[in-house]
């Protein structure tokens, strides 16, 4: 597997063999019926070697045997305080892990371990939950979830696992087929299939493909530099000759232009941005001047991203902070100024407006990016995120009442508590309430947020400022 993802935490093997002696034990006691003493066991030789995938899968076959026996549920509190997010992605694994194995048919908590696996680095335990949770919302009797399979196509994406990839997304797309932005995603997914078809086929494993990769890093390093460069031009070089033979025929366009925009060179790059205005103005098609407008954004983000590193690498120069804050500011106007374009040459497609909605709030300019995030809200792949926004917008309008109701249902609609979309939830709703002037409520938000994340930004000091002015008691 040559595109191993990065990020894999890979075991020493000194502690695989010290993990082993704990699910030799967990395997010994679960034959007795001591099923709560073998999970423990089980859960202590994973927080070693979290990558194996072997102990996972008898952990969750001695927790359905359990289940089946009629073994109860995980005491309220306990699983109160499992659920609890900790800065450490090991720790939250096992956390869900161990509520998983007291409730091995919740498809939530296995899309839980997916994702702390995932987070984690711990990829081959990602994917063998992941496989898990898929079928598990496919069988579901009440329905499959829309969202799980957005997660979970999400994360092969990141993984480069694109066969899993489209797998899941196909299910996402069964359950929209309208959502001409998920028709397409499947179409990119299913040609990155295609190119990297067999790469994972050979049963390698992560780890097994991590150390292959380590042996053949120092050779590849050395002349990898020399080879892409030439390798780009040739592909330029190709793709021109291409283009210039048939320049009327949209595919050599589209090619050639692509190929401009991989070197992510500005000289070539404008090149493209040139050569796709002028396919524009030719034939009135405006796919040709969206695709100019993708090369600008792109460019906006590598100048953003260069001027961040540039500040974070400096963060006393003062000039540097202005500078990239009036970039920041310019910026979002020139990316609503394309969205708006896009908007309105493409008025059912969701995504543009949204845009539109982000930048308008990045301007400041609520009062319009509140009808925009109330129309987007419609769509069930905005609601969330464009709920959210809505709130906040309320809120810095000055509309308390309507950023609390706002949050309040958004909240409630939620279903995965504890992680970053949760939290920051729970504390813009936090501070809709304080500024409403329902102490009482904003700390009890507040102490959900410290709860989940103690270190969340200002949370710590609005709970004791709160409390300090007779909001409440310490708990």
């Amino acid at each position: 597997m040559s595109d191993l993802p990065p990020g894999y935490r890979d075991i020493p093997e000194e502690d695989r063999n010290k993990a082993q002696r704990f699910f030799e034990q967990g395997r010994k006691v679960a034959d007795t019926g001591n099923f709560e003493y073998s999970i423990e066991m089980y859960l202590q030789g994973l927080a070693i070697d979290p990558e194996n995938t072997e102990a996972h899968q008898q952990l969750r076959d001695m927790s359905i045997k359990r289940k089946g026996s009629g073994g109860k549920k995980l005491g309220m509190f306990e699983g109160m305080k499992l659920k609890k997010t900790s800065k450490d992605d090991k720790e939250n694994l096992l956390n869900a892990e161990k509520l998983l194995a007291y409730e091995p048919g919740d498809k939530y908590l296995m899309l839980a371990v997916t994702q702390a696996a995932h987070k984690g680095g711990y990829y081959d335990t990602a994917m063998l939950f992941g496989a898990m949770t898929l079928q598990a919302n496919i069988a579901d009797p009440k329905g499959p979830d829309f969202k799980i399979f957005r997660t979970l196509t999400d994360i092969y994406k990141e993984l480069h696992m694109w066969p899993q990839a489209v797998e899941a997304c196909n299910w996402a797309a069964k359950m929209k087929p309208d959502d001409m932005d998920l028709q397409k995603e499947l179409k990119d997914l299913g040609a990155q299939m295609t190119m990297w078809q067999g790469k994972y086929a050979s049963g390698k494993s992560f780890r097994d493909s991590m150390r292959d990769r380590d042996k053949q890093d120092s050779l590849l390093e050395q002349d990898k530099d020399i080879r892409s460069a030439d390798a780009m031009a040739r592909q330029i070089a190709e793709a021109k000759k291409e283009y210039d033979a048939e320049p009327n025929e949209p595919g050599k366009l589209i090619k050639y232009t692509e190929t401009l925009r991989k070197t992510e060179d500005p000289d070539q790059e404008n090149h493209a941005i040139e050569l796709l205005d002028q396919a524009f103005k030719k034939t009135g098609q405006f796919r040709w001047r969206k695709s100019a407008g993708e090369v600008k954004l792109t460019q906006l983000t590598r100048m953003e991203r260069s001027l961040r590193q540039a500040l974070q690498a400096n963060p006393a120069d003062e000039d540097l902070k202005k500078q990239y804050a009036q970039f920041v500011q310019e910026r979002a106007e020139e990316e609503l100024k394309e969205y708006t374009l896009w908007a309105e040459n493409y008025p059912t497609e969701t995504s543009h407006k949204f845009n539109m909605a982000v930048r308008l709030f990045q301007l400041k300019r609520y009062d319009e990016a509140i009808p925009l995030f109330q129309q987007t809200r419609q769509d069930p792949k905005y609601r969330t995120d464009a709920a959210i926004a809505l709130g906040k917008s309320f809120l810095e309008a000055g509309f308390a009442d309507e950023a609390v109701d706002t949050l309040r249902e958004a909240n409630e609609a939620y279903q995965i508590k504890g992680d970053h979309k949760s939290i920051d939830m729970m504390y813009s709703y936090g501070r809709a309430l304080e500024a409403k002037g329902d102490t009482a409520a904003a700390i009890k938000a507040y102490s959900q947020v410290a709860q989940w994340n103690f270190n969340y930004r200002d949370v710590q000091v609005r709970i004791k400022n709160l409390r300090g002015k007779g909001g409440g008691a310490p708990q």
